[in-house]
């Protein structure tokens, strides 16, 4: 499954950039479906730098749904390349469900336009099957479309969700300066 999601930030690139990047934490609380968000480790060099965060969604699911779901299906580990050069990051998602059969990659550009910033996401998910642990194999074949089908309806929201909070915490920014 492709994901894709162009988003526009009405600031400038380096700023819209850096906030994405630096900011993580104070972002939270303009992310409804993100309980928490814990930098792992971070890394830095010239025009690079390194993280790894672990994310906890769910906070927009309701109470009742909550019971069928584990945190290991609404949490996930990204670990993510920053190119300063290029004005653009790599990363890739290790879910902790299913780990060994979700594979999910991509990248976001940040591109400057007309004094806003177009960020450009692509990726790609994809689950193994036959990589399932504890699904029967004449299950694995449906549970995979479903997984993928849930992971897929999240990502691309999320990834515009995260540019409508990006949007509010500077504009916020801007007034108590």
């Amino acid at each position: 499954m492709l994901i894709s999601a162009d988003t526009r930030v009405p600031f400038p690139r380096p700023l819209v950039y850096s906030t994405y990047r630096d900011k993580l934490m104070e972002l939270v609380p303009y992310m409804p479906n993100i309980r928490n968000v814990q930098v792992r480790s971070r890394e830095a060099g010239g025009n690079w730098v390194k993280f790894v965060n672990e994310w906890h969604g769910g906070g927009d699911i309701p109470t009742a749904a909550r019971a069928f779901l584990n945190d290991s299906m609404l949490s996930w580990t990204e670990r993510a390349v920053w190119d300063g050069s290029q004005f653009m990051t790599e990363w890739q998602i290790e879910t902790h469900a299913f780990t060994e059969a979700v594979h999910c990659v991509g990248t976001n550009r940040f591109f400057e336009d007309r004094g806003s910033t177009l960020i450009q996401s692509r990726g790609e998910l994809a689950i193994d099957p036959r990589k399932l642990k504890d699904v029967p194999p004449f299950l694995a074949g449906m549970v995979s479309g479903i997984v993928e089908d849930f992971l897929g309806k999240k990502i691309g929201p999320n990834l515009v969700q995260m540019s409508s909070g990006v949007t509010t915490y500077l504009e916020r920014q801007a007034v108590t300066r």
